[in-house]
């Protein structure tokens, strides 16, 4: 089966792509994805993926989404992909301001 991958930021850096067209193998599963990705793109990706290099824990900062879903709201890294599946690639995010919190008064 085939999936259409979308890639930003880093990603998109290291592949030098936007997006790309993977085969995969029937049934399978989001985890097995992210390990085709790091295959096929090597230690760049794999340090990018995964939060744990010797335990291949997927980094929890990064976000797959599935047919514009978050795989976290489906069934995580055992989501069933299916063919003509579009998967973006959302990198981690960050900001903000440390000195204030909206959850403090104001008024003291």
């Amino acid at each position: 089966m085939k999936v259409k991958v979308r890639y930003f930021t880093t990603l998109r850096e290291l592949t030098r792509l936007a997006e790309e067209e993977i085969e995969l193998e029937d049934n399978c599963l989001l985890r097995d994805f992210i390990e085709k990705i790091v295959q096929k793109y090597g230690d760049e990706a794999y340090r990018y993926l995964y939060s744990d290099r010797d335990k291949k824990i997927v980094d929890p900062s990064v976000r797959f989404l599935i047919k514009g879903k978050d795989s976290r709201m489906l069934k995580g890294l055992e989501t069933k992909l299916e063919d003509g599946n579009i998967i973006a690639i959302i990198p981690p995010i960050g900001g903000g301001n440390q000195q204030f919190s909206p959850f403090e008064s104001q008024m003291s």
